[in-house]
């Protein structure tokens, strides 16, 4: 079992990183703002790695043997907004049967499909010293999958198959070894029905309306992981198996506004949690920990984590 925490590209620091190797977390993952601000923030990252500083951390995190990996919601920074007026059909048809360029786009258009794939293998060429994991997500929104002739009967889930099919094909082209994760979020919680998985793909579980919805709304919506995860395993396996939580996600306890609020772990549900996971097979184990970095740690001191570290190296060491 690996685990891993995700922070924003500015939180990440010698702090971060020497409470990783102290405390057995194997990967940080670097993620940039979701939200309608995701395109702009993976701007911003690729922007980053030309700063000498932020390079020089994720290099002293792998001498630390602590791996980096970047997990962003990549949908409308692979497919340009500005190409909607020469070429329409390449996105989304949407509930009143317009085309619209909002976000995510068609994924039955060959065309679309070919200019996302190749942007997908130049940004994974930027990713600086990533692993060989690639999470490309859709964009990050419910309700936008593309309702046109040749899309309509097919699911989100179908939807993103497609898209995270036709990238991993493109970059294991030139890297073999390449993996790329199935978000089971929002409207993919469920696994897809009518695409299968190539070699390579692995799920991602991120089940984050647990924490926005009610019990009855999130039965209604498909979130009923007793239900879920087994489906999922059955579409995905186990191999490279991640569960993606919320439990010192402290950007969402402070409601995604600044400052941040003062952090407290719930240990009982992480504890639960985790060994949850762990019987069901997961491989990996990470949540997002973004709004505990060094603004934080001036407001706050240092963010105690021990809850998430300590359940898990208790699985690692028998």
């Amino acid at each position: 079992m690996e685990s891993q925490v995700l922070v924003h590209p500015d939180e990440l620091s010698e702090d971060w990183i020497k409470q990783a190797k102290e405390n057995r977390i194997d990967v940080i993952g670097i993620h940039p703002v979701g939200g309608y601000r995701a395109c702009m923030s993976l701007k911003d990252l690729l922007e980053k790695f030309n700063d000498h500083k932020f390079t020089a951390l994720i290099d002293y995190a792998l001498t630390n043997n602590v791996k980096i990996e970047y997990e962003m919601h990549a949908a409308t920074y692979l497919m340009p907004r500005e190409l909607f007026d020469a070429h329409p059909e390449y996105f989304r048809i949407d509930e009143t049967g317009k085309r619209n360029n909002d976000k995510n786009f068609c994924v039955s258009n060959a065309e679309a499909l070919s200019i996302v794939s190749k942007s997908a293998v130049e940004l994974a060429s930027k990713l600086y010293k990533s692993t060989d994991r690639y999470y490309f997500w859709m964009d990050d929104v419910k309700n936008k999958r593309c309702l046109c002739d040749n899309c309509k009967e097919l699911s989100m889930s179908d939807q993103q198959m497609i898209y995270v099919n036709a990238i991993l094909k493109q970059i294991q082209k030139s890297n073999p070894n390449a993996k790329m994760a199935y978000l089971a979020y929002f409207d993919c919680i469920e696994p897809p029905k009518k695409i299968k998985p190539i070699n390579g793909v692995f799920f991602e579980y991120a089940p984050m309306e647990k924490y926005t919805l009610n019990l009855e709304d999130q039965l209604r919506t498909g979130v009923d992981e007793t239900l879920n995860i087994p489906k999922l395993f059955s579409m995905f396996s186990k191999r490279n198996s991640k569960v993606l939580e919320y439990w010192l996600d402290n950007s969402m306890y402070s409601g995604w506004k600044k400052p941040e609020k003062k952090f407290v772990p719930d240990e009982v549900m992480i504890r639960e949690d985790i060994d949850k996971y762990h019987k069901l097979g997961f491989e990996y184990i990470s949540s997002f920990a973004s709004y505990l970095g060094p603004e934080y740690m001036r407001l706050h001191g240092k963010p105690d984590i021990s809850p998430f570290y300590n359940s898990i190296n208790s699985y690692k060491e028998k």
